[in-house]
């Protein structure tokens, strides 16, 4: 079991270890890719208004002169365009299109779009994308030239291109564009992409800087990460529930174990002493004198027997049911009734407050209670000058009932189990108190019916106080 539950946490936390590296690797890849494809969209926007300016240069014939004929060995059409106003004297260029199969000795305003549609489409606009301006004519090379020199990237159209390409890529970060490297440690920086139109001989270079890839592994995986963690959780606790049931399980088993034997030892000495004075009354025949004082052991031996009896019956009855507390008892009566019936050497003193202690409750088993611990203070009280001290008083509106030793005491390791079912107070191998772990916890139980408490603490310098409070 131990190998398996390490084995499934090693697994989801090895699983969720490369998904993390994955999704960071991703996250990288895609934002670089993102910035290229949004800088090469926003160039092309660029281009295409340059390219809007130049049209409308070609179509301005105060600008620019175009002209056609068929004057070549094939005959094909020719086209030739100059400045209309030349710097200097220049030769035109002529041009000619593949495609344009017609034979036109004179240009038209039809034909002459056609050709600059042409020329913007297959010939300007490759050479944008080149980042090269040729000078087909000194002033429209000249006048492309400077536009092409003065657009700069639009920061701001960027950034709405560079938003959208991400979203297709599944990421949502907040984001920044600079040519500046000015971005914090905890930050991720793309590569620098260069915006130049004339790249690779001019650079004008660009970064976004989003948030830390492992900022975003945790707010995109959280549902993910928190149902592992979940999962990891649930399992170590079932593991630590089986272990912790298998370990009561033995405990269990062994208290068993001590209860039958401390169980068969009180039997079995009464048993015997029952079958030793009946076979003495068979075998000698005794005189009247001596018959009674076996017939009087036979009778003590046998309500031992019954009070044993009874104790484990009572103690199991309250496990299953409540007890009646609706008569009125006396505490100091029961007290007194108790002390009355035992006997005992030590020394048993009360210090009861003036009033009554009365309260509504079960007297047969307060009674029975009540004699458990003052017979516990008696049995296992070990001092030279044994005493006890027997006090009753009123004390936040309930009744309290203090019982007090000059014994051995408790250790504290074993306070908070003596009241538990069967449990006795690990002597070795040495069993010279009887006692079956009954006792106390049918005490326990009583006190606890009739809403009440029990506690023990040490009695300085040496002993126990059992304290009970009972509501008035």
């Amino acid at each position: 079991m131990s190998f398996c539950v390490l084995g499934i946490t090693g697994l989801q936390l090895y699983w969720n270890y490369q998904n993390y590296k994955s999704v960071v690797a991703n996250f990288k890849k895609d934002a670089n890719n993102a910035l290229d494809v949004a800088v090469e969209r926003e160039m092309s926007l660029r281009h295409e208004k340059i390219a809007l300016i130049a049209k409308k240069w070609m179509l301005d014939t105060s600008f620019i002169t175009i002209t056609c004929n068929i004057n070549n060995r094939d005959s094909n059409t020719v086209f030739t365009m100059q400045d209309a106003h030349p710097y200097y004297n220049s030769k035109p260029v002529s041009i000619g299109i593949s495609t344009f199969k017609q034979k036109v000795k004179k240009i038209t305003p039809e034909v002459k779009k056609l050709f600059v549609n042409h020329f913007i489409n297959n010939i300007l606009k490759g050479d944008l994308k080149k980042g090269v301006i040729y000078f087909y004519t000194p002033r429209l090379g000249d006048s492309l030239s400077k536009i092409h020199e003065q657009s700069k990237a639009d920061v701001k159209k960027l950034a709405v291109i560079l938003k959208k390409e991400l979203a297709t890529r599944d990421i949502y970060s907040a984001f920044t564009l600079s040519s500046i490297n000015k971005i914090s440690n905890s930050q991720f920086k793309t590569n620098t992409v260069n915006t130049a139109l004339r790249r690779p001989y001019e650079k004008e270079y660009i970064t976004a800087s989003l948030e830390n890839p492992s900022q975003y592994y945790l707010r995109e995986m959280k549902w993910l990460i928190i149902g592992s963690v979940l999962l990891i959780g649930i399992t170590v606790f079932c593991f630590y529930y089986t272990i912790k049931t298998l370990l009561n399980q033995h405990k269990l088993v062994d208290i068993k174990n001590q209860f039958i034997s401390n169980m068969t030892h009180e039997i079995n000495t009464p048993l015997a002493s029952i079958q030793v004075t009946a076979e003495a009354l068979q075998k000698f025949k005794p005189d009247e004198e001596t018959a009674t004082k076996y017939l009087d052991i036979i009778l003590y031996q046998t309500r031992k027997l019954n009070e044993l009896s009874n104790e484990i019956l009572e103690n199991a009855k309250l496990e299953t049911l409540n007890l009646k507390t609706d008569e009125q008892v006396d505490l100091k009566q029961v007290i007194n009734d108790v002390l009355a019936d035992f006997t005992t050497e030590f020394r048993i003193s009360t210090n009861f407050d003036e009033g009554e202690f009365k309260i509504l409750g079960n007297k047969s088993h307060l009674y029975r209670s009540i004699t458990n611990l003052i017979e516990n203070a008696v049995k296992y009280n070990t001092s030279a000058n044994p005493a006890i001290n027997i006090s009753l008083f009123n004390a936040g509106g309930n009744i309290c009932l203090s019982i007090k030793d000059n014994g051995p005491g408790i250790a504290d390791e074993f306070k908070s189990k003596i009241f538990d079912q069967f449990y006795r107070i690990p002597t070795g191998n040495m069993h010279d108190v009887k006692g079956y772990g009954l006792g106390l916890s049918y005490v326990k139980k009583v006190i606890s019916q009739h809403n009440g408490s029990i506690s023990v603490v040490d009695n300085q310098p040496s002993g126990t106080i059992f304290s009970l409070t009972l509501p008035a």
